[in-house]
């Protein structure tokens, strides 16, 4: 294992993930996991990218994720659920870091996410289902550490400002809820990660 998910899965333990507080919004539960995995021994990070097909936010790089079901007993449950689904793996060997805080998403779908960082066994070979993935990217995450890769900006919804930000790899864009949780991971990967 890598010296960056023991020191992260640490972090995780200290502190405990912060909840959306939106008073006036009505916010559905969700959650997502973000899949990190080693390849070549360097860590990087999933993502899937959505069929243009699918209502809500097509086209667009996501984490694998969903809407909490009402079986889920736990939002970590719902994550791990919607990746065994979307992936086609067996997610028994998902070694769970931690949680990160929620984030909203507002504006039209109106969900609070529940974050969760996992890292993939080695040797998983991915059956993505059609319906909810076009294709699959992996990315250093070194790449996404660099300064060069990031911008954000502001938006309003619902009376909200708020910053959107975006990460970008080769021809991808990663945006939205995805890269303000991807910010978080970015931002604490950096600060544990040794000189």
């Amino acid at each position: 294992m890598h010296p960056l998910f023991d020191a992260l899965e640490t972090h995780l333990a200290t502190r405990p993930a912060q909840a959306v507080d939106l008073p006036g919004h009505v916010l559905r539960e969700a959650a997502v996991l973000v899949p990190l995995l080693l390849r070549d021994e360097r860590p990087h990070v999933l993502f899937t990218k959505r069929p243009t097909t699918l209502r809500h936010h097509a086209g667009q790089y996501s984490f694998p994720g969903g809407s909490r079901d009402p079986e889920d007993p736990t939002p970590l449950h719902t994550a791990l659920r919607e990746t065994r689904e979307e992936l086609g793996i067996d997610v028994t060997g998902v070694r769970v870091l931690g949680g990160l805080d929620e984030v909203p998403t507002l504006g039209g779908s109106n969900f609070r996410i529940r974050p969760f960082v996992g890292v993939l066994p080695r040797g998983l070979e991915f059956k993505p289902n059609p319906a909810e993935v076009e294709f699959i990217i992996e990315v250093p995450l070194a790449h996404l550490m660099a300064p060069s890769v990031h911008r954000s900006e502001s938006r309003r919804a619902g009376g909200l400002v708020y910053e959107v930000d975006f990460f970008t790899w080769e021809t991808h864009v990663i945006w939205g809820a995805t890269g303000r949780i991807l910010r978080d991971v970015v931002g604490l990967a950096r600060e544990l990660s040794p000189p």
